[in-house]
């Protein structure tokens, strides 16, 4: 028996989706980013309106002063949807359990000074609550934003910041014992040095411009925050001094960090560039979240880093002024 087996080209009627061909211009191809964001957001058929925000439709742009006749334009130039970035965070988690499996098999936490490890856990995890206050402050983005380009990459970022917390747990747990937890929540609650910088987590909460939001936690704390802790503190302090354990053990938030602000910046670049209105809003919030985030983390600083801190604190705010001034806006 033969069986005679002969190609034949399929073409395709159509190159994609409907509602992503208006966003991508006519039949063309589109990447698996662009059919997994464009034209997403649901935007009619609604039952009714939330009974608990009769102002609003369930999905409504108008919850943001940010004005945009298009929320598709605030692109992720990392193009992530949920497999991209699904598939980046395995090899970081990866990386990050070779690390602590490293630190380990070579006994390296028995290296460290006491004074040096002390510091390290005092300093480091009570920023467990940050990340949760963050984690938070991103879904509810997610939730009362508007644009699949703007929500979905800020559902990513709030579950990075869950991964934040986890990572400062096992390190409370490799550094000490599982009660350096519960300091660090004591430390959180009543000690002096954390209640500008926990006023500020908890005021973020009630912030309901989800554009605001964006700004008061994605830009102006976390790029003070993270230059500040696990740069200047961690990297040039800590691991100068024997802890080269803590700064493999905490190597995914800078990495992490530095690949996010493309995203932040790109967000706040395209949105400010829309209008002069916006640009004047962005720059308003920028300026007046950056005063209180820098002051909430002075305290922090100081405790950190001692009469160098706030130099370490300048220097951030300066990298933060640059990284605003290239995406359009004043501080």
């Amino acid at each position: 028996m033969n069986i005679d087996l002969q190609a034949r080209e399929i073409t395709p009627l159509r190159q994609t989706y409907a509602h992503v061909a208006k966003y991508v211009g006519g039949d063309k191809a589109a990447s698996r980013y662009q059919e997994a964001t464009f034209g997403a957001q649901p935007s009619a058929n609604f039952h009714y309106r939330p009974t608990w925000d009769p102002q609003h439709e369930i999905f409504d742009a108008s919850r943001s002063a940010v004005v945009l006749a298009d929320w598709y334009v605030l692109k992720d130039p990392r193009q992530f949807y949920y497999a991209t970035w699904a598939i980046a965070r395995a090899r970081q988690q990866d990386t990050m359990e070779a690390n602590f499996q490293f630190v380990e098999t070579r006994g390296m936490v028995a290296k460290i000074g006491d004074d040096v490890r002390d510091k390290a856990l005092q300093v480091l995890l009570p920023l467990r609550h940050a990340a949760w206050g963050a984690n938070m402050n991103n879904a509810a983005i997610c939730a009362y934003g508007y644009g699949t380009a703007f929500t979905a990459p800020a559902m990513f970022h709030a579950m990075d910041n869950l991964g934040v917390a986890q990572y400062l747990t096992r390190l409370g747990l490799a550094l000490d014992e599982p009660s350096a937890l519960d300091d660090a929540k004591r430390a959180w609650l009543d000690e002096p040095r954390w209640q500008v910088l926990r006023r500020y987590v908890e005021d973020s909460f009630v912030v309901k411009d989800p554009f605001e939001l964006f700004v008061a936690q994605n830009l102006a704390l976390d790029g003070l925050l993270y230059p500040l802790v696990y740069g200047s503190f961690v990297d040039d302090h800590v691991a100068l001094q024997g802890g080269t354990a803590v700064a493999m053990l905490t190597a995914f938030m800078p990495e992490w960090h530095d690949e996010s602000a493309r995203w932040v910046d790109a967000v706040i670049k395209t949105a400010a560039a829309e209008s002069a209105a916006n640009e004047r809003l962005i720059s308003g919030w920028a300026q007046a979240w950056t005063e209180r985030a820098r002051a909430a983390l002075a305290p922090v600083a100081h405790y950190a880093l001692g009469d160098a801190g706030q130099e370490a604190l300048a220097d951030a705010a300066t990298r933060l002024a640059e990284r605003c001034r290239k995406a359009g806006i004043a501080l």
